[in-house]
């Protein structure tokens, strides 16, 4: 009599696993089948993802379930792998896939994978006195250490990236030695040239809103990568500033002063970018003007404009790096304008069509004032000062002011640029009490 066909195993793999040792809340769920066709899904309702890769879709709930696998490098860079996912392949050489051994950790699910396909229960708990630990991810949870699975890290040059926002995530773990040494030798290897522009961006944003996003430059700095991939950001660190302004002096340590302190104010990615890059451009001062960087902001606004090409940067957030950058100098001097000025200052900033994005402006400078050296708690009154200027000339009737000028013999030739000019003059002697 022939045996009997072995049934699927479905577990629960990777994030949720880990969080859940880690003591964090839920998320999503990643599932793998171990003993399955891409067929048995098939029959099931599992709907498949793409045609070249095993991952499917629950009839149900949507969730991710994918066929065990293993990956053979074919090529340079993230795309360069064949996959093998068959009944045949194991629940260790799936994980012994991963990037890190606390990704690489497994929970049973009790029901068989008929019963999981026929219903979209998601309270089941997981039971973790099961757990399926080949790589000690546990131990290093419990030393707090980033440590990759095997030498196949070294074959997808994302890893690197993803490594570097998992520490922006939690700050107090370390790089393993042997690890950072791993990535270094990619690097070298000429790994990190293989990125795609949307992979880089999405790791980056993902590790500027970390818990330490500093964490993450510093990581990718100490392997190498930070010199490919962000050459404008690397050049900063030996850059001195003026100590009178900037106690830090060193120019790449400012920086990562600056996008904590964007964290710690709970900014969202655009202001957290924007403050990324606001002074590149004093990577590029002659030495010889050191340590003043007069001119710094322009030459931030044409470099940010080359790693926003680099990498696709949502217009967007572009935008509004490039406003910072452009303006961050005059937003920290406001105090010292006159109304013709400061107005200017807020036209330029484009507040009046988009006071949201102003906000994100004042954030940003806030970010840059206090993120130096012993003034990191000081209040950051030009937001304070600008945003009453601004509330002030945003209140002006500015369809009455059309109207009027409409009637107004220089309407007939100047039209728009007229009105314009009477709106600005309105706005202007709105806020004139505000500097006596």
């Amino acid at each position: 009599m022939a045996a009997a066909a072995t049934q699927p195993t479905v577990y629960l793999v990777g994030g949720a696993v880990r969080d859940h040792l880690m003591g964090a809340g839920g998320g999503d769920r990643d599932w793998v089948v171990v003993g399955a066709t891409p067929a048995d899904m098939a029959a099931l309702g599992f709907t498949p993802v793409g045609a070249d890769f095993p991952v499917f879709l629950h009839p149900l709930t949507q969730e991710e379930y994918a066929l065990a696998r293993t990956e053979r490098k074919t090529a340079k860079g993230y795309h360069g792998f064949s996959f093998y996912a068959a009944p045949d392949v194991t629940l260790t050489q799936d994980l012994a896939r991963r990037d890190l051994t606390i990704n690489a950790m497994a929970v049973p699910h009790p029901a068989s994978l008929t019963t999981i396909a026929r219903t979209a229960d998601r309270t089941w708990r997981p039971d973790f006195t099961q757990l399926i630990d080949p790589f000690n991810g546990e131990r290093d949870i419990e030393k707090k250490q980033l440590r990759h699975v095997s030498g196949a890290f070294a074959e997808d040059p994302v890893r690197i990236l993803r490594l570097a926002r998992f520490h922006a995530r939690w700050p107090d773990y370390s790089v393993a030695d042997e690890t950072m040494a791993l990535m270094q030798q990619m690097v070298a290897d000429g790994e990190a040239d293989a990125l795609v522009a949307e992979r880089v961006w999405q790791e980056l944003a993902k590790g500027l809103m970390g818990q330490q996003p500093s964490q993450m430059f510093i990581t990718l700095r100490a392997c190498g990568a930070l010199a490919q991939l962000l050459p404008e950001l690397n050049a900063l660190w030996g850059v001195p500033q003026r100590a009178d302004y900037h106690p830090e002096v060193d120019t790449g340590i400012h920086a990562m002063m600056v996008i904590d302190k964007s964290a710690q104010l709970q900014a969202d990615l655009g202001t957290r970018f924007a403050s990324l890059c606001h002074d590149f451009g004093k990577g590029t001062t002659p030495t010889e003007v050191l340590p003043r960087h007069t001119g710094h902001e322009m030459r931030s606004v044409h470099l940010l404009n080359e790693v926003c090409d680099r990498w696709r940067v949502p217009k967007a957030m572009r935008e509004l790096a490039e406003v910072v950058a452009r303006e961050h100098g005059h937003i920290h001097r406001c105090q010292d304008l006159s109304a013709e000025a400061a107005l200017r200052l807020i036209e330029r900033c484009d507040a009046f069509r988009r006071p949201e994005r102003f906000q994100q402006i004042l954030l940003a400078c806030e970010c840059d004032a206090r993120g130096r050296l012993g003034l990191e708690d000081v209040p950051y009154v030009q937001a304070e000062r600008l945003g009453a200027i601004f509330q002030t000339a945003h209140a002006v009737a500015t369809d009455a002011v059309a109207h009027q000028a409409r009637q107004a013999p220089q309407f007939a030739t100047g039209k728009g640029e007229w009105i314009a000019t009477q709106i600005h003059a309105a706005r202007l002697a709105a806020i004139a009490p505000l500097f006596n």
